[in-house]
């Protein structure tokens, strides 16, 4: 059991984990299962909230302190931005706040610096809203979010760059995906109310429910038996996309962690074969977990995608699903940390392993065959500007997701001429994704 002050002390280290070592937040938090569920909700809640409006806080704290932050002690400064994250974006008590920051100083052993805390969050307390509109007139650190990133939202949304910074800094939603091999949709909503739990059905993705508060997975109606997984809505129209028939080969590459293999195999138990690829070794095996939680089959392969030579066994694929590796800039509400550790510099090389993984894969795709392409990201580089130019170098294949998702809502389809489909971060309570539909002539 610890103590308020721990909890506040171990969020300051995991805080400083992630903006000086570049550690991803949600493997940190992975491996802190001890304590009570209170303890855990806490420190998962001071943990995302400092990282999400990390770059906001830090310009506050350097407003506040009579000489630069990096004189502070770093795990000093990390506690800094723990507490000012409290009393600036939380409900919890003042005096609270400032006690148990201030006491864990003491946990983290220096305790000399619990003077410095204790006039810091109490000037917080007086000026701290004022300070804070002051740097607001910043729009780049009033929406927490890196000035590269910005720059580029407005760029590539210009109409809805501002919605998307909003969308980012929200709690994401807890969305499920009904596995239609067990019940439909409407019945696995109605088990849901019976076990007190609140569901509504989204409005274009059949198999999705979004609960109206989070729990843990453990605690949903035939979770262990494979009636229902956790996946966002927009990583559910993957699936719809590749649109698999019976008998058909289906390829998933870069599977990990296997919510889309799964969900193809649902849509379609009548495959005739579905292999799926990822080239991480630890990630694979949650492939392998979630197929035999839902009591499904598939090959799966460790290996890198875009050498196919290396695995593909020369037969073609009726379907290809790419989901590309890329900035993961569509679930920044779902991973703040994305803020602190993706840099401008990474979308060059980015893109281009997008575009090499594309041109690697195409061959495997029979004539008359499908290739979805899939990301995360919200970028035009790792997207519209990775496909269009594909299209324009192959005759023989064409952008065909508009007639594919027809039923999705037709205000999408825009942006300038733009090939494929986006899904603005928030929209339809959705995380960001694109997708492209390219299908290979007979010819």
């Amino acid at each position: 059991m610890s103590t308020p002050a721990e909890v506040r002390a171990r969020a300051a280290r995991l805080v400083l984990q992630v903006s000086t070592e570049g550690r991803s937040l949600d493997a940190l938090l992975a491996n802190q299962s001890s304590g009570k569920p209170q303890e855990r909700g806490l420190l998962r809640a001071l943990s995302y909230g400092t990282i999400r409006w990390h770059i906001r806080l830090s310009a506050i704290l350097q407003q506040m302190l009579s000489g630069p932050p990096e004189r502070l002690a770093p795990e000093i400064r990390a506690l800094s931005l723990v507490g000012l994250f409290q009393l600036l974006h939380t409900d919890i008590a003042p005096h609270a706040v400032v006690s148990e920051t201030v006491n864990a100083a003491r946990v983290l052993g220096m305790p000399r610096a619990a003077g410095l805390l204790n006039a810091l969050l109490r000037r917080c307390q007086r000026e701290g809203a004022g300070i804070a509109a002051r740097i607001d007139a910043d729009p780049a650190l009033a929406a927490a979010h890196p000035v590269w990133l910005v720059d580029a939202l407005r760029a590539d949304w210009p109409a809805e760059a501002v919605n998307i910074l909003a969308a980012n800094n929200q709690h994401p939603p807890f969305w499920l995906r009904v596995n239609r091999l067990r019940c439909t949709t409407e019945a696995y909503a109605e088990r849901l109310r019976a076990a007190g739990m609140q569901a509504t059905p989204h409005p274009f993705v059949p198999e999705a429910l979004l609960l109206a508060e989070a729990v843990d997975v453990k605690s949903l109606p035939g979770f262990a038996e494979g009636w229902v997984s956790v996946q966002d809505a927009a990583a559910q129209l993957a699936s719809r996309l590749v649109a698999p028939q019976p008998g058909q080969r289906v390829l998933d590459a870069c599977a990990a962690p296997g919510g889309k293999t799964c969900h193809l195999l649902e849509l379609e138990p009548e495959l005739g074969h579905l292999v799926a690829v990822d080239v991480a070794g630890e990630r694979i095996a949650r492939v392998r977990d979630n197929l035999e939680r839902l009591g499904l089959a598939a090959e799966v392969i460790t290996a890198d995608a875009e050498q196919p030579a290396d695995w593909w066994d020369g037969q073609p694929f009726d379907r290809v699903l790419l989901d590309v590796p890329c900035s993961a800039t569509g679930v920044i509400r779902r991973h703040p940390d994305i803020k602190l550790l993706r840099r401008d510099t990474d979308i060059p090389a980015l893109a281009a392993r997008q575009a090499r993984l594309l041109k690697q894969l195409w061959p495997l795709v029979k004539p008359g065959g499908r290739l979805v392409y899939a990301s995360c990201s919200v970028l035009k580089a790792e997207n519209a500007a990775v496909v269009g130019p594909f299209l324009d170098a192959h005759e023989e294949s064409s952008d065909v997701t508009a007639a594919v998702a027809h039923t999705w809502p037709a205000a999408e389809w825009r942006g300038g001429g733009q090939v494929g489909y986006r899904v603005r971060p928030g929209e339809a309570g959705m995380d960001g994704f694109y997708y492209a539909c390219l299908q290979k002539s007979n010819g």
